[in-house]
């Protein structure tokens, strides 16, 4: 590992801080020699510490007096909390003490104190919360989770853009196919939004395949899956509860009988691999795209594990240069989406829509 790649760690945002941020940072600076910074209240940070052996592993400590509730408002936390782990974390980036930012605390918050304090990348208007889930063949791409809950289709043509840039660099993607989440997979299906942004993003240069249902998310048909906020959370919560129920449920059935429980001790290896990539902890974290800089926006219940995971993923990210590549991207397919967009509103008697990538 690059041991210039610094991450800084929120460690007082998540339900149960410090614990888990602490042990997820020893464990991350232990079994990749991450050097990271622990943000937070430093009486508390050191009395976790000290429960575990950090000899010689590179972890540090920066005092951060306050703490972002999950209750605040993400406005009021990142203004008049000035002196909150979150903030904080994202100054060290701002500063050069860092190179990336991770957090298990409000996500809303997270999100604003990204944008107030490193900016927007230009040419993007508004940021993008993405979560990795698996598929039957690898993995598929979801944004926005839950940033923006009100978009416009210039919102889902950028968020097309990060998550093709993301899966290429980071999962060596050559050119992954991008499509628009609906109720079905017909022209003719959709709302406004969506419908519009399938005119623009047909019209691009991106590998856009068209309009997929819910059930592609999980079938391999598809690599990066676009929508508003709104419907993004809701997909992310329903995969989460699935997943969770189904592990119980299965549970239950393998307990209920003796030769149920023979099968079970039979097939445990293979449900161990089952529950290791439905595991939200083995993805750590959601990557925050479209800010100058690496954020990654954790569960508020993330497990040591999920912390340790989140912190390597934001090393790889920073490693492998992901928005470096998205601006160079963006210049490239400006043009293109911005005639797109200037199309589609022509065609629906609209003004143009000025400065959209530019």
């Amino acid at each position: 590992m690059n041991s210039r790649i610094v991450v800084a760690v929120d460690a007082m945002g998540g339900d149960n801080a410090p614990g888990p941020e602490v042990a997820g940072a020893v464990m991350a600076a232990r079994e990749w020699r991450i050097p990271v910074i622990l943000v937070g209240q430093q009486e508390r940070i050191e009395s976790e510490l000290a429960a575990h052996r950090c000899d010689g592993l590179d972890i540090s400590i920066r005092h951060a007096s306050e703490v972002v509730g999950m209750h605040d408002s993400a406005s009021d936390a990142v203004r008049k909390k000035k002196d909150s782990s979150i903030r904080v974390a994202f100054e060290l980036v701002r500063g050069g003490q860092a190179s990336a930012v991770v957090s298990t605390g409000n996500s809303g918050a997270t999100m604003a104190a990204g944008m107030f304090v490193l900016k927007r990348i230009p040419g993007i208007d508004r940021p993008a919360i993405a979560t990795i889930v698996p598929n039957l063949k690898d993995q598929t791409l979801v944004l926005d989770i839950g940033g923006n809950v009100d978009c416009r289709a210039l919102h889902l043509a950028q968020f097309a853009l990060m998550g093709s840039v993301y899966m290429q660099q980071m999962l060596g993607k050559a050119r992954p196919r991008v499509g628009v989440l609906s109720n079905g997979e017909e022209e003719s299906k959709g709302n406004d939004l969506t419908r519009e942004t399938h005119k623009v993003l047909s019209r691009s240069p991106l590998n856009y395949i068209g309009y997929i249902e819910g059930r592609d998310i999980f079938n391999g048909s598809v690599d990066v899956v676009v929508c508003d906020g709104f419907v993004g959370n809701v997909v992310l919560k329903v995969s989460e509860g699935l997943a969770d129920a189904m592990g119980k449920m299965l549970k239950a059935e393998f307990g209920s009988r003796f030769l149920s429980r023979i099968g079970y001790l039979l097939a445990k290896p293979a449900f161990a691999g089952f529950r290791k990539k439905v595991d939200y902890a083995e993805y750590g974290g959601a990557p925050l795209l479209g800010i100058q800089g690496t954020g990654m926006i954790c569960h508020g219940k993330s497990s040591a594990r999920a912390v340790m995971n989140a912190i390597r993923f934001a090393h790889d990210f920073e490693a492998r240069r992901v928005n470096e590549q998205l601006l160079k991207r963006l210049v490239e397919v400006s043009d293109s989406l911005n005639a797109a967009l200037r199309g589609d509103a022509a065609g629906a008697g609209e003004a143009p829509q000025q400065g959209a990538l530019s």
